[in-house]
């Protein structure tokens, strides 16, 4: 139960500054037991969920919850209807992430926004695996969590919002490797700071352990 808690109700307090100034109706994806998606101060709230506990905890909570895989219920979800869809970590686990966000374009109402996260490449742990240890090692959760059938880094990630005809308004990092403050993580801080420096700055996402984003339809 604890594991399940962690996974499927979990609140994602660091995407809210990432919604848009208003929605009517919203899709969230991978929306888990509910608990971001019941946040949200919306007329109308969908949700697919693949695991049938957690769509069913959900459907307490939303105005209809689809439970399966999104392609195998995409068909149920009505085009151009949604102000707002949610994606929070469900990209990088679906087989065709250029088709699945092209989908969910096509969702959109007419300058409706997709909120969502994926984890970051880049994160220097990962990449410190990779380049000192030489290990690529699946693992439970994290960035190589088995489940992941897809992998980021900012630039690609943009890339991939544009081709699905969607328009960046906000991208950032986020969870710091650092935000529990310099002190206790001084040997992250030179190492980070000592990257930025070094790369002029282009090691900067190295911190971060996911990045964020709010895009619209054009």
């Amino acid at each position: 139960m604890k594991e399940f808690d962690k996974y499927y109700r979990h609140g994602r307090a660091e995407i809210m500054p990432f919604l848009p100034a208003s929605y009517g109706r919203v899709l969230e994806v991978g929306c888990g037991a509910g608990h971001f998606g019941a946040q949200l101060h919306a007329a109308e709230i969908w949700g697919v969920e693949p695991d049938a506990v957690a769509a069913q905890l959900a459907a307490a909570r939303f105005h209809r919850v689809l439970q399966g895989f999104y392609e195998a219920v995409a068909a149920e979800l009505p085009d151009g209807y949604f102000d707002l869809i949610v994606c929070n970590d469900v990209i990088e686990h679906v087989p065709d992430h250029d088709g699945f966000l092209l989908s969910l374009t096509r969702k959109l109402a007419p300058g409706g926004h997709l909120v969502g996260s994926v984890p970051n490449m880049r994160y220097y742990k990962n990449l410190g695996a990779l380049l000192f240890r030489r290990q690529w090692q699946y693992v439970d959760a994290g960035i190589l969590d088995r489940t992941h059938l897809r992998f980021f880094t900012d630039r690609s990630l943009r890339d991939a919002l544009a081709r699905a005809g969607l328009r960046i308004e906000r991208f950032e990092g986020v969870n710091s490797a650092l935000q529990k403050g310099l002190l206790k993580n001084l040997g992250k801080s030179l190492l980070l700071g000592g990257l930025w420096l070094i790369s002029g700055g282009a090691m900067a996402d190295l911190k971060y352990l996911q990045f964020a984003f709010r895009a619209a339809k054009i």
